[in-house]
């Protein structure tokens, strides 16, 4: 068994159908059809159970897609390691960023990285915290860009490149602005009826703002929830509601946004900004070196 038919068997579990994971590895059905007919014959045993017309792996299956994916995270990792003894500076990176980091991130890292590694190609995935952190454990993203969990993922690494503070947000001189002190700390018992503008769940700003409103025993049946920043930063300058954002978003959104801010209180509520990557994988020098970049935007 070769490298290819790893991931001929890894594009089968993935597409639950032989004929969209043949599509997916630019090859004939019928051949996939028959390398899988010829690997169980060979193995004695079906990798697959055929219900409703999916793929659905056996027992078996799990296990041999568990020492699939090890073994191309393996190959990986060498080839990244070979490449860099060698100093050839070819690759590919695949960097994993939530939208509104992308927004900002993009334009200020890609050129400056660029300059340096201009034969390493970049792809990349823009989604929720939650989706990026699939990826990552799943081997299709290589780095991931975004505001570290409550809690941390066993099987990622995590280097932190900033501190940033959540801020309470509000349209100017909202009537919530008397109840701040001298130092713009807000408690957030201030907005029990206030209409609150949140993020979703799947992304970590929603996650740590939820933790802390649920902690002061604010309830959320006022609120709406969306996946896209920007429409939550106009919707608080309209005064539509109160929201929650991080220092950095609202610092690089263009235009600055028409808003009043506080902190929660003492201490502040804040939170790393990390470089998240899988636990034991290589990072080979054009991943470190995009990693550096970053930190510098962030400095």
């Amino acid at each position: 068994m070769d490298f290819r038919e790893l991931n001929y068997i890894l594009a089968i579990a993935k597409h639950q159908n032989i004929t969209k994971a043949a599509e997916a590895l630019y090859m004939g059905q019928p051949n996939l059809s028959k390398f899988l007919a010829g690997l169980e014959d060979e193995l004695g045993l079906k990798l697959f159970r055929r219900i409703d017309g999916k793929y659905i792996p056996t027992y078996a299956g799990e296990r041999y897609l568990s020492y699939a994916k090890s073994i191309l995270e393996t190959k990986a990792s060498l080839d990244a390691e070979i490449s860099d003894i060698i100093k050839r500076d070819i690759g590919v990176l695949n960097i994993g960023l939530p939208n509104m980091r992308c927004t900002y991130m993009l334009p200020k890292t890609l050129p400056a990285f660029n300059k340096k590694y201009p034969n390493v190609k970049i792809n990349i995935f823009e989604g929720t915290s939650s989706a990026i952190d699939k990826r990552l454990l799943d081997g299709d993203t290589d780095l991931a860009f975004y505001s570290k969990p409550h809690k941390p993922n066993p099987h990622l690494e995590y280097e932190t490149l900033a501190h940033e503070e959540l801020l309470i947000c509000t349209c100017r001189n909202h009537p919530v602005k008397s109840l701040a002190d001298s130092s713009g700390h807000l408690d957030l018992s201030a907005l029990r009826d206030e209409r609150l503008i949140l993020l979703s769940p799947e992304q970590r700003t929603g996650q740590i703002s939820r933790y802390w409103l649920q902690c002061a025993g604010i309830p959320l049946s006022n609120s709406i929830t969306t996946n896209n920043m920007p429409a939550v930063i106009s919707l608080t300058e309209q005064g539509w509601g109160v929201s929650f954002i991080f220092e950095s978003h609202l610092r690089w959104h263009s235009p600055k946004p028409e808003t009043d801010t506080y902190s929660f209180g003492e201490p502040k509520v804040m939170s790393d900004f990390v470089a998240s990557y899988r636990k034991g994988s290589y990072l080979p020098v054009y991943a470190r070196e995009f990693i550096n970049v970053a930190r510098e935007l962030y400095a």
